[in-house]
């Protein structure tokens, strides 16, 4: 961590999030970091680094304090490679405050914080590096590759060849999704900055004040990228609206909701075709497969 002038002497893994590495580093003084490594394959470097630069001019030009950014290295830049191709890392402030669990729900006096956060970061002008997130399903070119025809034995791990049988079992569903998402997709309005996924998992609480973490995936969308995530009542929407102006459209929460669970579905098959052994990613992948696409034949 010399990049970053620190002196760390304690070096301790984290076991959170999904795909990407972490831990907790501290000094003889008493300081703490939170480290991420993240697979670089996954999505581009200069993909990551934008983002990351985001973050952090959000935090050090806008003045959020409620972005918990990632820390410049002695050249200035928030992520530096490890290697030539796969892994990369950004080392953050440890935040003070409890996480919640992707999936947790909020009261209504939380979604209000956290409302107030997103109008907050979706009036703000974007900063210089923020890169833009089309509305394109991410995606969609693994799901067509699997609704195509016939297809050979997936033989990448334990979970490939179950989960090629899966998504078989649910090909009318998927289809009949996908031509959904199309159709909702002209009912986008103008971007905004957005953080991309402000779930319960990415938020921290202390002394009763919100701060949002995990910032890989910011960029210029439509507000309701973010909204679907943390509205469930009217009064959360018309609370939106009060505080920026801008009257949420029910179709394009919905466009961001189907998106979001077919691109899950996209993202679990390739990792599951993909060579893995059984651990605890890949089961959770396996979980989230089976889970989402059966959410998705129940609502469709």
């Amino acid at each position: 961590m010399r990049a970053w002038e620190v002196q760390a002497t304690t070096l301790d893994y984290a076991p959170v999030g999904f795909g990407d590495y972490h831990w907790v580093a501290g000094d003889a003084g008493g300081r703490r970091w939170f480290v991420t490594v993240a697979d670089v394959r996954r999505r581009t470097f200069d993909g990551l680094a934008m983002a990351m630069d985001t973050a952090a001019a959000l935090r050090e030009e806008a003045g959020l304090a409620f972005v918990v950014a990632p820390l410049r290295a002695c050249d200035g830049t928030t992520l530096r490679r490890l290697d030539r191709h796969r892994y990369a890392m950004s080392v953050f402030p440890h935040a003070a405050g409890t996480a919640g669990n992707f999936g947790d729900e909020l009261t209504a006096a939380d979604r209000g914080a956290v409302i107030d956060l997103l109008a907050e970061l979706h009036a703000t002008p974007p900063p210089l590096p923020t890169p833009p997130r089309p509305p394109e399903l991410t995606g969609r070119a693994v799901l067509e590759s699997c609704l195509g025809g016939p297809d050979g034995p997936w033989l990448g791990g334990p979970f490939s060849e179950p989960a090629r049988e899966l998504v078989a079992e649910h090909a009318g569903t998927l289809r009949r999704r996908l031509a959904e998402l199309d159709g909702l997709a002209g009912t986008l309005g103008e971007p905004v900055v957005t953080h991309g996924e402000p779930h319960p998992g990415n938020l921290l609480c202390a002394d009763g004040r919100w701060s949002l973490v995990d910032w890989d995936t910011a960029g210029l969308a439509p507000p309701e990228r973010d909204l679907w995530l943390v509205a469930e009542e009217p009064g959360d929407l018309a609370r939106y609206a009060e505080a920026t102006g801008r009257t949420p459209d029910p179709r394009a929460l919905a466009f961001y909701r189907l998106r979001w669970a077919l691109d899950d579905v996209a993202e679990f098959v390739e990792w599951l075709r993909s060579p893995h052994a059984r651990t605890p990613d890949a089961e959770q992948a396996w979980k989230g497969l089976a889970g989402t696409l059966e959410d998705l034949r129940a609502t469709s």
